[in-house]
């Protein structure tokens, strides 16, 4: 090999990654040089196309000016300070997020990501109702700590602690009569996604939501709503259950939280934040100042910008211009939607990666996930189209 070859491949981040990571993590067969808007442009000079904004996580696409701004105003002001002492940058955060949160959930815990935000809504359930059950939802996935993963459907493959730290159950996904037979005194809670993310965009019907309403009311068991993907504009409406008119006792969101800064929320209402004081939760980094601006901004942005009326205007036009070529439905809501294909989705994901869009897969083997920023334009919806058209439908 040439000097040049070898200085290639020692530069290439690919292979320093894999030299100094641990190799957990499938990666796509391009590098990321920058970003902007829905955009992606790789080293090798590609433009891609972004529909799956880094696991929903890019909800004003990449570089808004108005995040970008908050993020660097915050910086050359005050990079970080913990929680001993008050932000008037986290004040203004919390006052936001309440403001656009269902009816009831006016009192917020800061943390830094979904599966920490599970973690501790699961924990203030048990510690409200001193129960020792929770309900989860199958196929449903909350994420990998201990408490979160413990209620994620099928971890036991990967769960990898000795023990649970509770009794845990799955209620099978829109069975009414299921939901109202499990759920019952001895729950402490029921964790549910109102749009099942990684099993490929699902939506829980609205009867079902409302089952587990009426039913955790019954009993005095709490209803947790995991809106770590589904949330912060991605379905439509700030948050899903709002759509389908429901208020959860404990709400969790996190990924599109920050437009791209890590951080996350447990919402509770006033209730069952007085259950707890001083020392009771915590969280080193929860609600630093920069996390606070970037989530003051992307509330800001989804508003100003009518961004809820986009993603709903968006969500029509891919489903009724996107059913062709591989793709037999689509289910989902919002932006969060799932193609299902005719064939493994892997397949159809690498073919639109060669037409220089990206796209996701699910735990459904058939399902395409599209989590496209909430600025997404009509052509990049044409774009999909096309590319679509391009792939010919499967042969029987």
């Amino acid at each position: 090999m040439s000097s040049i070859g070898k200085h290639a491949l020692m530069t290439d981040p690919r292979i320093r990654e894999a030299g100094v990571t641990i190799p957990v993590y499938g990666q796509l067969p391009f590098v990321p040089e920058r970003a902007s808007g829905c955009d992606i442009f790789t080293k090798d000079g590609r433009r891609i196309l972004d529909l799956y904004g880094g696991h929903a996580v890019a909800a004003l696409g990449y570089g808004h000016p108005r995040l970008i701004k908050a993020i660097t105003d915050q910086s050359n002001k005050l990079l970080f300070q913990s929680n001993a002492v008050a932000l008037d940058i986290r004040a203004e955060a919390a006052e936001k997020l309440v403001s656009v949160a269902p009816e009831g959930m006016d009192r917020v815990f800061f943390v830094n990501s979904g599966a920490e935000a599970n973690e501790n809504a699961l924990r203030m359930a048990c510690m409200t109702t001193g129960r020792k059950k929770v309900l989860a939802i199958t196929e449903g996935f909350h994420g990998r700590t201990a408490a979160a993963a413990a209620v994620t459907w099928n971890s036991d493959r990967w769960y990898g602690f000795p023990d649970k730290p509770f009794a845990v159950d799955f209620i099978p996904r829109d069975d009414v009569a299921a939901a109202h037979a499990m759920i019952g005194d001895d729950i402490a809670a029921v964790i549910f996604e109102p749009v099942q993310g990684v099993a490929g965009a699902y939506d829980l019907s609205t009867e079902f939501i409302h089952a587990l309403r009426t039913a955790t009311q019954k009993h005095g068991a709490l209803l947790i709503a995991d809106e770590v993907q589904s949330g912060i504009g991605r379905c439509g409406q700030f948050f899903a259950v709002q759509a389908h008119q429901i208020q959860p006792d404990i709400l969790s969101s996190a990924k599109a939280l920050g437009g791209g800064i890590p951080c996350g929320a447990v919402l509770c209402n006033h209730t069952i934040a007085a259950q707890f004081g001083a020392g009771d939760l915590g969280s080193t980094f929860g609600g630093g100042p920069i996390a606070a601006a970037a989530i003051a901004a992307t509330i800001d942005a989804i508003e100003t910008e009518g961004l809820l009326m986009n993603v709903r205007r968006s969500e029509a036009a891919i489903r009724e211009q996107c059913v062709l070529g591989p793709i037999r439905k689509i289910q989902g809501m919002g932006l969060l939607l799932g193609l299902v294909c005719d064939r493994p989705a892997i397949e159809v994901r690498d073919a639109l990666l060669d037409h220089d869009i990206l796209t996701g897969t699910s735990s459904d083997p058939e399902v395409l996930r599209i989590l496209a920023p909430l600025v997404l334009e009509p052509g990049h919806i044409d774009h999909l189209a096309e590319a679509l058209r391009d792939i010919a439908p499967a042969t029987d």
